[in-house]
């Protein structure tokens, strides 16, 4: 088993894109946090993560620092490098590059094609020996590690032959002494894990050729002032051809029959899933499928190169051409016998990395909990990295990704959010409001107590004296007229101090189950209520019943009866309304008056604000009413128009009061 990861994730360049769940064909990839994290035993090491990712936050584990202190231990080291070389240095001779290879410490540079020679040949004589048998070509080390871990029943079926890149390895150290190091130089990062897991002691370490190209430049080597060289030998045959779909079969001489469907071609990420699903399913007769991840070598993820695939293709063709032109088939020959008696079995081992699929209901249930209850709901629009819906959540039952990577989802949530939010604000800016308010009751009221102490003493002396002249001087008019003034005019500071002390005195809610709707009865028959006024009653309330203070919320009742008919004058319509719900019930007191100005809605709960004439109003009703409702816990808001041409003038007080009272 491998050892180390293959691809590291880099969290702050993470964007939660998805875009490598979407890429990723084992789906080696769990969104934890919305950071997508590379799971290292499902990873098949493909770097379709690696190419996708714009933000770079997928980088495949370095070799730099392993290569370069084996470059350093004076030991004998050797450069194999993969046959689709020619596709990313296209811009120095094949010659150059050996020298500046040499020039960064390697004693022997060697193609791997030559490897690919040797098991093109193995696959012909595979092939021939079992007509019978059914064969996946390994050569793909991604292909290899996708049916050990998500089909492991056709491990059987992979063909038992080692790679080209461990097929060279034999080679060079056979010929050039197994003490020999070998580093493979090539496209590939499943080659780092292949070169762990399965060669023992054959390769030592793997570079890409990004990885390549930045060791030259960390060892300042300029292809410039480097002398051209040769590849060690051997050299090569159609092996060549190998980075190329379908150039392993021409290098063994055997071709794709359409008509026999014996041997069968794919590549890419779908086409090579979709090939080994229908090679499992029996429904694809062929004799060998020979698959590769990625569109040939030459589009490996661990390549610079930006070319389009068919110029990459057409590199690595005229070097192909140029190669046979010059080789020895004599030699060709003399070495392939040499090297005949080299082992080029392998073997391979199930690592099954299913897990565990859900039930239809247990899929539902996943659904429902998105949004999702109906065929309509799935949208299917992939912003998550699965095809479907289902998918994405059978991926959340198996802890591979989270609700929020559905769009339609996240927006539905942030949309919910943004009104809760807007909710929350409202609040608090009414909370904040009411605690201005409520601060300036307080102050208010402390100064209303004292006044009131004050004054209150004083004040009956007078009334008292006033009463008693009153009294001893029935006979004198002009004294008496005096008197009457002074008492009419202490008895309505006497009100005053009432209010003020009704205002201060901070009164503990004696709640008790009272019915609403017999209390607003009982307190709107007693009101003392103009002629020219009619009074409407109307009940919504299922439930009558709620915890209040009866004689406080009578005392709300009173005053906002009494200052409708004073808003009305002679004539109008009064109308008193009850309702809500199981939790509240609301009160509502409506008037046909002239209503409030604009201006004034904020100051009416203020004491002392009054709009009513001298003598008729202490402008203390309203702050009262309003302190009793908030020692209720409840709300009073007011609604007023005064413009007749924006429909009936008038004004509403609505009173909404918890049902019940707070628990103990």
């Amino acid at each position: 088993m491998r050892n180390s990861p293959l691809v590291q994730t880099i969290p702050d360049k993470c964007k939660m894109c998805y875009t490598c769940v979407r890429e990723c064909p084992a789906k080696a990839i769990r969104i934890t946090g919305g950071q997508a994290e590379v799971i290292d035993d499902r990873c098949i090491g493909c770097g379709n993560c690696v190419r996708v990712c714009t933000r770079g936050a997928k980088r495949p584990v370095g070799s730099i620092v392993q290569v370069t202190e084996l470059l350093a231990s004076g030991k004998k080291i050797a450069a194999v490098i993969a046959p689709s070389f020619p596709a990313e240095f296209v811009e120095v001779s094949p010659e150059k590059l050996v020298g500046m290879l040499r020039a960064a410490g390697f004693g022997y540079v060697c193609e791997v094609a030559f490897g690919a020679d040797l098991v093109a040949h193995a696959y012909k004589k595979l092939l021939s020996d079992n007509p019978e048998k059914r064969f996946i070509g390994v050569s793909c080390p991604a292909v290899v590690s996708y049916v050990e871990k998500y089909i492991p029943e056709l491990v059987s079926h992979l063909a038992p032959i080692a790679s080209p890149m461990v097929a060279e390895a034999k080679v060079v150290k056979k010929l050039y002494g197994q003490e020999t190091e070998i580093v493979f130089i090539g496209p590939c990062i499943a080659k780092k894990g292949e070169a762990e897991e399965e060669t023992g002691e054959d390769v030592t370490a793997t570079l890409t050729f990004a990885e390549m190209r930045n060791l030259l430049a960390i060892n300042g080597i300029d292809p410039e002032k480097v002398e051209e060289s040769g590849f060690n030998p051997p050299t090569p045959g159609l092996g060549t051809l190998f980075p190329i779909n379908r150039g392993m079969l021409q290098a063994a001489d055997m071709q794709e029959d359409l008509v026999s469907g014996e041997i069968v071609t794919a590549d890419g990420k779908n086409n090579f899933v979709e090939a080994v699903m229908e090679f499992a399913s029996g429904d694809m007769e062929a004799r060998l499928l020979e698959v590769l991840c990625c569109q040939g070598c030459i589009m490996g993820p661990g390549m610079t190169s930006k070319a389009p695939i068919f110029r990459r293709r057409a590199k690595i063709s005229r070097y192909a051409r140029e190669s046979l032109e010059k080789v020895n088939f004599n030699a060709w020959n003399i070495v392939s016998e040499r090297c005949a008696d080299i082992d080029l079995k392998r073997e391979f081992t199930p690592s099954d990395m299913r897990l565990k699929v859900p039930s239809e209901i247990e899929v539902n249930r996943i659904m429902e909990r998105m949004g999702k209850f109906t065929i309509e709901d799935e949208l299917n629009c992939g912003a998550c990295g699965y095809e479907t819906c289902r998918k994405h959540a059978i991926a959340i039952y198996k802890g591979l990704a989270e609700s929020e990577m559905c769009l339609p989802y996240s927006i539905d949530q942030l949309k919910n959010t943004v009104e809760e939010l807007a909710l929350t604000h409202d609040e608090l800016a009414g909370t904040r409001v009411a605690l201005k308010h409520a601060e300036k009751m307080a102050d208010m009221g402390q100064l209303a107590a004292g006044i009131a102490h004050e004054v209150n003493n004083p004040l009956g002396v007078v009334l008292m004296f006033a009463h008693t002249l009153l009294e001893e001087n029935p006979d004198n008019e002009d004294l008496r007229d005096d008197l009457k003034t002074i008492t009419v005019h202490a008895d309505r500071c006497k009100k005053i101090v009432a209010g003020l002390l009704d205002f201060a005195r901070q009164n503990k809610v004696t709640r008790t189950l009272v019915n609403v709707p017999e209390l607003i009865r009982k307190v709107t028959g007693v009101i003392n209520r103009p002629d020219g006024i009619q009074l409407q009653f109307i009940s919504e309330d299922i439930e009558p019943y709620a915890e209040l203070d009866e004689d406080q919320i009578a005392q709300v009742l009173t005053n906002l009866s009494t200052n409708a008919f004073q808003a009305m004058g002679n004539s109008g319509i009064l109308t008193v309304k009850t309702g809500g719900d199981a939790d509240m019930v609301t009160i509502s007191v409506s008037d046909t008056g002239t209503g409030i100005p604009r201006e004034n809605l904020k100051k009416i709960f203020e004491p002392f604000f009054t709009t009513k004439s001298m003598g008729e109003g202490t402008g203390l009703g309203l702050a009262v009413t309003y302190g009793i409702v908030k020692m209720h816990r409840g709300q009073i808001t007011v609604d007023s128009n005064t413009d007749p041409e924006a429909g009936a003038t008038g004004t509403t007080f609505s009173v909404t009061l918890p049902r019940r009272g707070p628990a103990n």
